[in-house]
């Protein structure tokens, strides 16, 4: 059964969860939010599970104020002023992230940017004081229901899928963050929500739209060669070439230049937490292709596939002689 959290002992529980990489619901202004500690990577893959979510899109991270974002991306003017206007608040932000910041690269999705917030909520910011790091955290629901504004909303759908929910009342805006790419010259709407884009505009000027989510930094799950390493992907591998790269699940396959293991003992969460790293460690000079071992279709080896398909989908492979 999960957990019903209430006031300053149940923010003192709710960090000792988040710490033991517990799944813990919040409320904010917005919406509830289900949160991970997003330094860790199998907690941040339990977010997904308990969704049902099919991909592995960027989360949102979660801070107590501004300068502990600015520990985890890289902050330009802009939003520096938005920040200085719209924090707490319901305004995310997409930057750099800050290399070497410790954020899982899952929740950040494999790339190099990561959108952060700081929520205009008193039981939600105790909480994120309290840990004093990032806090990954999508809505509190189950993939494609309707978002939650209450702690009843969110046990309707995930009761006994997560460790708690700290019952923060009701939410008071109740529409999702307003999401702002801030990584090019001209800022990017890539999603509508609590802030409004005029209140924004009259801080950093005109506001382009997105005219395709699929191609958005924040949101990019729908672009199919995206998350692609420079070397061709080999999908389904049941051997290995010696001049290959090995994306290993179980006992590695015999005979590849360069291993990478998922999970040796074949646990899905583990292999959703180290994949984008993976990717990243075999993309190296020296071998023509990355090979990858089958993975389950069922729970997390859903999303797991689909990212894998969508790199090998980049590059046509040389064919395997």
């Amino acid at each position: 059964m999960t957990e019903i959290l209430h006031g300053a002992e149940g923010v003192a529980r709710g960090v000792e969860l988040l710490r033991a990489g517990g799944l813990v619901a919040f409320g904010t202004e917005t919406v509830y939010g289900l949160g991970a500690d997003a330094t860790n990577g199998e907690a941040v893959a339990r977010i997904f599970a308990a969704k049902g979510r099919p991909s592995f899109n960027p989360l949102i991270c979660h801070v107590a104020d501004a300068a502990t974002a600015w520990r985890y991306v890289e902050p330009n003017t802009l939003a520096q002023k938005l920040a200085a206007r719209f924090w707490p608040g319901p305004l995310t932000m997409v930057l750099p992230c800050r290399p070497g910041a410790g954020v899982s690269s899952l929740a950040a999705a494999g790339l190099p940017t990561l959108a952060v917030r700081v929520p205009a909520h008193p039981g939600a910011l105790a909480l994120l004081r309290a840990l004093g790091g990032p806090v990954a955290a999508p809505s509190a629901n189950r993939s494609g229901r309707v978002s939650p504004t209450s702690a009843a909303h969110v046990l309707a759908d995930l009761d006994g899928r997560i460790d708690a929910v700290l019952d923060s009342g009701p939410c008071w805006v109740g529409v999702e963050s307003t999401v702002l790419d801030l990584t090019t010259g001209t800022p990017v709407l890539l999603r509508p929500g609590g802030a409004s884009v005029e209140a924004l505009e009259e801080v950093v000027g005109p506001i382009s739209r997105a005219t395709d989510t699929s191609d958005a930094p924040a949101s990019p799950g729908m672009l199919l060669s995206h998350y692609a390493p420079a070397l061709p992907v080999r999908l389904n591998a049941t051997f290995v070439q010696p001049d290959e790269a090995l994306l290993a699940f179980g006992p590695p396959l015999p005979g590849a230049a360069l291993v990478f293991q998922l999970s040796a003992r074949g646990d899905l969460t583990e292999a959703a937490a180290r994949l984008f790293e993976g990717l990243h460690v075999l993309d190296v000079p020296g071998v023509v292709r990355v090979a990858v071992m089958p993975l389950p279709e069922t729970g997390l080896g859903l999303a797991i596939n689909d990212r894998l398909r969508r790199a090998a989908a980049a590059l046509p492979p040389p064919p395997v002689l």
